[in-house]
Parts: structure tokens; sequence; C-alpha cells
């Protein structure tokens, strides 16, 4: 390297992001992830053997995706070359593979290829790189947020382990800023300032799982403002909300706001105002609430409170939630306002749950017994004990309903479960009343 080169790559580097300054170059240095870079997961066992296969990171943005793809680069034995796919056309892929070939035919090395945004090639640049990935040629490492599953060959995929990332949590984030603040060679640590505790929570909680948003924002605190009396920059809670562009909001995710507004949710979509539930909903989600908290509350309540009044409101409520676990932030805010409006909109019953209550209220102070036609006869003997005798098949009978007894004789006759005169609740009602009420249980022939 000469010194017009050696100038360029330093003057490269100290003008780079924060966030792209402090990438790590060990996977001691890697900040989360531990799922798959734990010392005894697959991943680092490879990379630390040098033994990697073709992979594919999935997972949202800032979570260390490229960051893995680096700290690959700088422990492998193998060749090592980076390529965008928004940007490579035909000849740069020719040109990865003709060096490949005659890195591997002249030296015996092996070429690992970074391909950043592999959703972004067709299926035309897919299937040219497929044939080199399967004889060895190229050591594939593919970088998505989009599910590889839908976006990238099948063909690939079979010949590749994928590996998602996960957001990054609150905590790691936070670890990340102190990082950069104290570090004087790649960060911060030359303009010795300092943040404030809930300046960091802030920063952390808005990022969203992204690392480089908290960095990004910490760095440009750090350069827009004064020093302060003591000769030192002070991070606040005011500059960090100037810095991420949100303004602050009095939630305090582990305090008695956050326990109110989640209240206030609840108790919204309970009384049928889907305004008020969004608003809550959007005031969470804006202050940073896990969205897979949020989900959980809209199922409770779904069942809670709106119950067989219209059972389709817990199938929804449970989808959202799947669902806002596989996409993520910012699209998921949109799924759990899709479930909150119809929870809030349904017709409501919280009898499913009164009936279990009042059940267990008996359970808890009555001693009973299953009756003896109720009771398992599929053993040898179970007759003659009268285990199971006279027992009526329900599925024999017209409607699939035979009168019989199934409580235990103590408390013979007991109603836990009321239907509602609301939504389904009303047909449900209506129907075990005629059940109930029919005059003969002649068995089907």
């Amino acid at each position: 390297m000469d010194l017009f080169d050696y100038m360029r790559d330093h003057t490269m580097k100290s003008e780079a992001p924060l966030a792209s300054r402090m990438r790590p170059k060990k996977l001691e240095e890697i900040v989360g992830q531990q799922h798959i870079l734990g010392k005894d997961k697959l991943l680092y066992r490879a990379i630390k053997a040098d033994k990697l296969g073709s992979v594919i990171f999935y997972g949202p943005p800032g979570t260390g995706k490229t960051t893995i793809a680096k700290v690959i680069a700088h422990t492998t034995r193998a060749e090592f070359t980076q390529i965008n796919a928004t940007a490579a056309g035909k000849k740069d892929m020719e040109e990865v593979v003709r060096q490949a070939k005659d890195c591997l035919g002249m030296y015996g090395k092996r070429t690992i290829l970074f391909v950043d945004e592999i959703h972004r090639f067709n299926k035309g640049q897919q299937d040219y790189l497929l044939p080199f990935v399967e004889d060895g040629t190229l050591i594939l490492i593919g970088a998505t947020t989009e599910n590889p599953y839908f976006e990238v060959n099948g063909a690939l995929i079979s010949r590749s382990i994928i590996f998602e990332l996960k957001a990054l949590e609150t905590e790691e984030i936070k670890t990340l800023l102190r990082r950069a603040l104290t570090d004087v060679e790649c960060g911060m640590g030359a303009y010795e300032a300092e943040a404030d505790e809930e300046a960091l929570d802030f920063l952390a909680d808005m990022a969203g799982g992204d690392a480089r948003n908290a960095l990004n924002a910490l760095e440009l605190g750090i350069l827009t403002t004064e020093p302060g009396a003591d000769g030192r920059i002070h991070i606040t809670l005011s500059v960090a909300s100037e810095c991420i562009q949100k303004k602050t909001v009095h939630y305090d995710k582990g305090g008695d706001n956050h326990y109110d507004t989640i209240s206030a949710f609840i108790k919204s979509m309970r009384g049928s105002d889907p305004d008020a539930a969004i608003f809550y909903l959007a005031k969470m989600l804006y202050a940073g609430e896990d969205i897979k908290f949020i989900a959980r509350r809209i199922m409770i309540c779904a069942s809670e409170d709106v119950g067989n009044a219209d059972p389709q409101a817990l199938v929804l409520a449970v989808a959202a939630a799947q669902a806002v676990e596989r996409v993520g932030m910012p699209e998921a805010q949109i799924i759990l306002s899709h479930a909150a409006c119809y929870v809030a909109c349904a017709p409501k019953s919280n009898e499913a749950g009164c009936a279990v209550f009042a059940a267990m209220d008996v359970v808890k102070t009555t001693t009973t017994t299953v009756p003896a036609h109720l009771r398992d006869r599929h053993y040898k003997g179970a007759e003659k004990l009268g285990r199971g005798v006279g027992y009526l098949y329900a599925h024999d009978y017209p409607e699939h309903y035979v009168r019989q007894q199934y409580l235990p004789d103590e408390i013979a006759g007991s109603r836990f479960y009321h239907p509602t005169e609301l939504g389904t609740e009303k047909k449900i009602g209506e129907r075990l009343n005629r059940l109930r009420n029919r005059t003969t249980d002649t068995a089907a022939t």
C-alpha cells in the first residue's frame, strides 16, 4: 500500500459514520445474537474453525448481518469479496467467479462471497451463482431483511444454512452506546462526552432494535452539542430526543405509567371504544413498548372480554401475534391496530372466564367423584369394576346429543356457563336450551 492509498483509507475511516467505525472485528466484540453466536453454537464454532459453509443471515436492519460477515472476513483464511445486490450486475458476478476460480486453481484457496441484500437479486442472477456454490468455487454469505424462504432461490436455500438474527434488546444497544462513548480510536472517546442514563435508555428504546439508529443519533448529539461549564459535552434526554427526531413521551416501561397505559388500552377495548384503544396503542408503540407484549394483551382481551360473543376475535388476535413476531416493526403496528380495532368493536361477553372461575371455587370447596359411566374402560377388568358401563355415545343420537349426567353426583345440576344474548353467544345459548328441553333421545339407527 502506497502513501496515497494509506491516506485515502485513513480518511475514509475517519469520515465514516460512527456505526461503521464501531463495527466489531472479532467474534467476542459482537453484542447480542447469542442464540447463534454463543460459544456452544454451530455458527460460532464454524467461524472459529474457519469451516464455514454457505449461509444466509436474515433479520431486521441494524442487527449485525454485515457485522458478522465482516468478522468472518477478518478471521478466515479464504479469500473474501463483497458485492451489493442493488448495484451488482452480470459482469460483476462474472468477475467474482473468474477470480474465485483462479484463486482455487492457483493457490487452493476458496472464496467467500458476501452478497448484501441478496433478496434484490432476480431469479436469473441467483441461478447464475448456484453451480459455483454447488461445486465449491464460492462459499456464499447472503444477507437479507426479507424472509429468504420467499425471496431467495429454493436451490440456494437448500445448499445454505439460514440464521435468523433478532432485533437487539435495549440493554444490548446501551452496551454499544457506552462502548462508543469511551472508545478513543474508533468511537467518540476523544470528545470526553457523557450521557445521562435516561438519555441512553431513550436512544436504545427509540432505536427499535437497530444499533445503527442509536449510534448515529449519539454521534449527532455529540457533534452538535456545546460543552458545558465543566468543559464536557452532556447528552441529556432532551438532546437525545432531538437527535433521534422523536419527542419524549412520559412512558416509563418499568414504572406506573407503563401499567397505567396498558390498563387504559385494555379497558378501552373492553369498553368498545376503538378510538381510545388505538390512541393508547400508538402511545405505547411511539414509546418503544415491546410489540410482543402488546400482542399478548390483545389475545387475553379477545378471550377474557369478547369470548364466545365473537369467537373469531381470539383467532384474529393469535394470528396477529404470530404475524407481529414474523414481520417486526414498523409493519407490526398495522397488524396490532388491525387486531385492536376488531377486539374493541366486537360484541362482549366474559361468561367463559366467569364459568371457569365459578367452577374453580367449587373445586376448592367440594370433594367430588367422576361418575362411573364416564370413567375410562379401556383396560382389562374395567367392566367388572363398572367403569364406563351405561355410557351413551353422543354421536349415535340426533344432533349428536343425548341427555346424561356428566357432572359428579355431588354437584349434579350445577350451571357454570351462562351464555349472554350477544353475538354468537346468543346462538350458543339458544342451542343449549333447545337440546336440554328436548323430550326424546332415541338413538339413530
